[in-house]
């Protein structure tokens, strides 16, 4: 059984050296592993939660997509996709946001983050704080679950979120399940050698911080230039440096071999001086990236081509997303589950072959009710509501499973169906043949 595995990046600004050793780099290798069924997107609708720059996310959309195929993705082997190129992404989201409870969303990091800063500064506590924001874990999830992940690769700061997928995702099947999922429970997946790379202050590489190491803008003289000024402590030439507290020797972990790093180590602790260590970073960096930035600058001189890419990557992944909205419409009581009785006989030819089947709903008021349907769509008996879902999920198992005039009680032309003594629903006693004939087409599926 194959594993899918999800993850993407934000296009909020220019790919730099952490998202390529944190995220790029080890989705592309996890994606030629057997048994692997990868999909990569490119955040875009996230991105406006950071970004109010049309251009710059314009630009910023065309760089990560030329960067993961030259970082060696191939869109043949994986679904690679925009974001804002599958609409049911955020339709989805809404559903999973009126699911959502509020207080699961004040627990966010990032929105925590922003009131304590607020409150240190003495404003409002939401001062400046959008609903983008607020409500951006929704966002992941919707992401996620649109495509049912099974693992989703992220650093340490995003574990948080894909827990309250997993939450969001547990109360959406309660509430609409019936009995059977409708979203697998993702897992974080974690590097711990390069899920983080410290920037050039030491803190985590972020545009946020602006202390990012540039992966291919700049060239090779870029890259070294950023490589000279990682903030290094002021022990001499000939001094022994603590590899373990040096951003250096993490960076250069991250890019090199475990036989190549303990030499680094053993150079950084028998007195190499920083010149000249980070002059050696820079130049494994290098190796790596060199052949990478030539395919980088073509893809970049032809965005027509990452076009044709990415709309075959949406249609691919439309798929997918499109048959599993149709179903959460219904789920949730977006659309109709039967063509009207009138309309039944100039669909009955169209619907040859459709066998009976039940379809649960939740009503206007919020409870939860299902339906009777002949194999041409037709509404041969609707229920009474159900305080919850797994009452009415009962109700039907025990429709299906006992002798139809054992249930059955007739008040004038009305038929009334009862379970264990409670009203079920009541019906046409015309169509008692109809519902008898029904159910019996179920048991014998």
């Amino acid at each position: 059984m194959n594993t899918r595995v999800l993850t993407g990046i934000t296009t909020s600004g220019t790919p730099h050296l952490g998202n390529y050793a944190g995220a790029i780099r080890p989705s592309i290798q996890a994606s030629v592993q057997p048994g692997v069924d990868a999909f990569y997107f490119m955040a875009d609708y996230h991105a406006l939660i950071k970004c109010d720059d049309p251009q710059r996310i314009a630009r910023s959309r065309l760089e990560i997509a030329a960067t993961w195929i030259a970082a060696g993705l191939d869109p043949e082997k994986v679904t690679f996709y925009r974001q804002s190129d599958i609409p049911e992404i955020p339709e989805l989201c809404w559903m999973l946001t009126c699911v959502t409870a509020k207080g699961l969303m004040n627990r966010a990091h990032a929105y925590k983050a922003s009131v304590d800063q607020n409150v240190a500064r003495q404003a409002e506590p939401d001062d400046g704080i959008t609903m983008g924001l607020f409500s951006y874990p929704v966002l992941m999830a919707a992401d996620i679950l649109m495509f049912n992940a099974n693992k989703v690769p992220v650093g340490r700061d995003q574990i948080q979120h894909l827990e309250m997928t997993r939450d969001i995702a547990q109360r959406f099947n309660h509430l609409y399940g019936n009995g059977a999922d409708f979203f697998v429970l993702p897992e974080v997946q974690i590097d711990d050698e390069v899920a983080t790379l410290p920037g050039l202050d030491g803190r985590k590489m972020s545009k946020s911080y602006d202390n990012t190491i540039p992966l291919f803008e700049g060239g090779a003289k870029g890259l070294r230039s950023a490589v000279m000024r990682i903030v290094t402590d002021s022990r001499q030439p000939g001094e022994a440096k603590d590899a373990e507290g040096s951003h250096l020797y993490t960076l250069y972990r991250a890019f090199a071999t475990p036989a190549e790093s303990a030499v680094f180590r053993q150079e950084l602790e028998g007195g190499m001086g920083w010149g000249d260590a980070k002059q050696r970073l820079f130049e494994r960096i290098e190796q790596d990236l060199a052949p990478m930035r030539e395919v980088y600058a073509e893809l970049m001189s032809r965005p027509d081509r990452i076009e044709d890419i990415l709309q075959a990557g949406a249609a691919k992944a439309r798929r997918l997303s499109q048959p599993l909205m149709a179903a959460l419409r219904e789920a949730v009581g977006l659309r109709a589950s039967a063509a009207p009785a009138r309309a039944a006989s100039a669909s009955t030819k169209k619907a040859a072959g459709k066998r009976a089947r039940f379809v649960s709903f939740r009503d206007e008021g919020g409870l939860f009710r299902f339906r009777l349907l002949a194999g041409d769509g037709q509404e041969l008996f609707l229920s009474e509501s159900f305080d919850n879902p797994k009452a009415a999920g009962a109700a039907i198992k025990g429709l299906q499973g006992a002798p139809l005039d054992s249930l059955i009680a007739r008040e004038g032309g009305q038929a009334v169906m009862s379970l264990d003594g409670a009203v079920v629903g009541r019906f046409d006693a015309a169509r008692l043949d109809q519902v008898r004939q029904a159910l019996a087409d179920m048991a014998q599926d």
